[in-house]
């Protein structure tokens, strides 16, 4: 483990199969959180690495991917906690509360004249309702759809764009959400505007200083996604035009933390207890099913791949997506003797996967023959232990 993580998690490994702590030498797998792995030297005998939580920045993805070792997060396990963020931020902004909250800070406790100080303050931290309010979601994942379902709970209307929506998200996406065309639709038709994707090169700057002149006068943009999403500089010109007039988000930076309408968090979207404990229990169910039975769920690398046992012995063989790999793997077996009782083969972009269930036991020369195969990542051998 690179941090700790909840002991609930952890109490799905159980004790007798598995062993835990930090700076383990020569460990099976990783448990991370936001420890940043990139400058790390990751041992030959890792197989896999498991990030609590949903964004993997802090693992060398790519390098794993070359090594044939799957790299789990928890997607959704937080999205619960992120929500109730962003519900915050935008009662901060609507209400005023972060001056609000500094003016009544300020103020002496003892002063004879409190109440009067009071009163006449108040009236500049007056703000407005949530309801009746458009709110405009750029990504509609697990987090986005519970941003929308309480949004419209308040009395809010919800404008939403996701090009790339999953089938279970669209299911669970409330009927009301109306369907924006693009990320411009969303900031030229809504006063709230919130965001709720990953950060890739896809997504870097997505709000900037282009696009950033589209919202209406006095908008509010809410970012608890990452870090480098929305342009730091675009932000900061729209606030000073008052085309913006609060940015809130979840990455305190030099260039924003000195405006006023900028209220930075100190990375809290998933610092709650049950979301740190849904997380950690997760990545642990998904580690262990890995480990034991090469099954694969909500990689960010490889493809989710779930086969049952049907034999007690099993191969796991992580591969490049090259022509003719699962023929050279087949041969392989077939000319080791080796009945296939079931196989299943799935790929994701550069990398393929494959289970392989036979009916006898495999033997040291064959695995040695199947890892010499060209464009073979990692073989392993996973025979199930009779009850």
């Amino acid at each position: 483990m690179l941090n700790q993580i909840s002991e609930k998690g952890l109490q799905r490994l159980p004790e007798g199969k598995y062993v835990t702590g930090k700076d383990m030498a020569n460990a099976d797998a990783v448990l991370v959180r936001s420890a940043d792995m990139h400058s790390l030297e990751i041992a030959p005998s890792v197989k896999a690495i498991a990030r609590a939580g949903a964004g993997t920045n802090n693992i060398p993805t790519k390098a794993m991917s070359a090594r044939g070792v799957p790299v789990f997060n928890a997607p959704g396990a937080n999205a619960n906690a992120v929500k109730e963020l962003v519900l915050a931020g935008m009662l901060m902004a609507a209400r005023n509360l972060a001056p609000a909250l500094s003016f009544v800070g300020g103020l002496d406790a003892k002063a004879a004249d409190l109440d009067k100080r009071v009163e006449e303050g108040k009236k500049d931290f007056a703000g407005f309702e949530l309801a009746g309010q458009t709110l405009g979601i750029v990504g509609l994942g697990k987090v986005g759809c519970l941003v929308a379902d309480a949004a419209i709970k308040l009395g809010m209307n919800v404008l939403g764009y996701d090009p790339e929506i999953t089938v279970d998200a669209a299911w669970s996406l409330p009927a009301q959400v109306k369907k924006a065309t693009s990320v411009a639709d969303v900031l030229k038709n809504a006063t709230f505007i919130s965001l709720h994707v990953p950060l890739v090169e896809a997504t870097r700057d997505l709000v900037n200083d282009k696009n950033i002149a589209l919202l209406k006068p006095g908008s509010v943009l809410l970012n608890f996604s990452r870090d480098g999403v929305v342009n730091d500089a675009a932000a900061l010109k729209a606030l000073d035009a008052k085309q913006l007039a609060w940015y809130v988000c979840d990455f305190p930076a030099d260039a924003i933390l000195s405006h006023p309408r900028v209220v930075a968090l100190p990375h809290l979207g998933a610092s709650t207890r049950e979301a740190e404990e849904n997380c950690a229990v997760m990545v642990a169910d998904q580690l262990r099913d890995y480990l034991e039975h090469g099954n694969i769920t909500n990689s960010v690398n490889f493809p989710n791949v779930q086969m049952p046992r049907e034999s007690r012995y099993r191969l796991a063989i992580a591969n490049a997506n090259v022509p003719n790999m699962l023929g050279q793997i087949s041969t392989t077996m077939a000319q080791a003797g080796l009945n296939i009782h079931n196989m299943v083969n799935k790929s994701r972009g550069e990398m393929a996967y494959t289970l392989v269930d036979v009916d006898s036991p495999v033997g040291d020369a064959v695995m040695a023959q199947l890892r010499a195969i060209h464009g073979v990542l990692a073989v392993r051998y996973l025979p199930q232990e009779e009850d």
